[in-house]
Parts: C-alpha cells; structure tokens; sequence
C-alpha cells in the first residue's frame, strides 16, 4: 500500500486542491477506488451475492442483478453461465 501512496501523490494533491478532503482523506479515497478496481469478477461475484441475500433477495433475482451488473464492470469479465455463478458463490 506504500507504494500506491507515493506511486499516486499526483491524483492525491489533485483531489485535495479540488474537494474539500484533506490529504490523508484523499490517500483512503484513492486507496479505496484502487482496491475496487482490483477486485477479480469472482470476487464481486461472491461479494455481490452476499450483499444481496443479506437484502432478503432469492438466489433467482441475485444471480439475475449480478449479470446484468457484471457488463458494467471497470474491465468487463467475461460472461458467466448460471451455473458458473453458482459454483463461484457456492465452490
């Protein structure tokens, strides 16, 4: 992570000189995008999956939502079957 904050000062000092975050809240956003964007299809998948059935949804919609959320990931995974979404969630 120490490496991102020294590799990434440029995009620090620009969101400190153009939102009202101080620099160490700035580092935490950057550091926070970063590791959104480092998450793997699999990953979102499983995060997704509980983030929804803790919502109260059956597993028919959650694995409807996450197919239609996957396309519109930062790097567009490929397309998962039904039954790969399931043996991501459940092994």
């Amino acid at each position: 992570m120490l490496e991102r904050r020294t590799t990434h000062d440029d995009l620090v000092d620009h969101l400190v000189r153009t939102t009202p975050l101080q620099r160490g809240e700035a580092a935490r956003v950057v550091l926070d995008v970063l590791a959104y964007f480092d998450e793997t299809a699999e990953d979102f998948v499983r995060r997704r999956h509980r983030e929804l059935q803790a919502k109260g949804l059956q597993n028919v919609e959650i694995f409807e939502r996450i197919t239609a959320e996957l396309p519109h990931r930062a790097v567009t995974p490929p397309a998962y079957s039904l039954r790969q979404l399931r043996r991501i969630v459940y092994g």
